[in-house]
């Protein structure tokens, strides 16, 4: 706690020059990002935001966190429900497309099966194990 403090009070004594969007010569990249970071820490305008997050995906949530933060309940309230949905639609794409490779593999396999292809050939290439390919011919006739 003691540490933090003293951190806290030297902060005002730092120079920060803001991000100008412009790579330093000496020290590139990491000079480059710990600019913004210091730029949108020192109270930027959020005109700037957008510039500064730029290619900085951790920049970027920590000012999407900081706008849920600073809304009041009902617009958070508002916020998780949207994210609650964004995630139950992104679950609903990955099972649809899980299911999808699925009955894709089973297409593969019943053609095989027609083609004559001994169960071994068919797991192997298929993925699917013997026992499954044996299901599969069952299905089939």
């Amino acid at each position: 706690m003691l540490l933090s403090i003293r951190v806290l009070n030297a902060l005002p004594q730092l120079s920060i020059s803001p991000y100008s969007g412009a790579h330093s010569a000496i020290g590139g990249q990491l000079d480059d990002r710990l600019a913004r970071w210091m730029t949108f820490i020192s109270g930027a305008s959020k005109e700037q935001w957008e510039e500064l997050a730029m290619d900085m995906p951790g920049l970027k949530k920590a000012m999407t966190t900081l706008e849920f933060l600073s809304q009041d309940k009902e617009m958070r309230a508002l916020y998780e429900m949207r994210k609650k949905a964004q995630l139950d639609e992104q679950s609903a794409l990955d099972y649809a497309e899980t299911r999808g490779e699925e009955r894709g593999r089973t297409a593969v396999a019943m053609n095989l099966l027609r083609k004559g292809m001994s169960t071994a050939e068919i797991a192997e290439v298929t993925g699917f194990s013997e026992a499954e390919i044996e299901e599969l011919k069952k299905q089939w006739h």
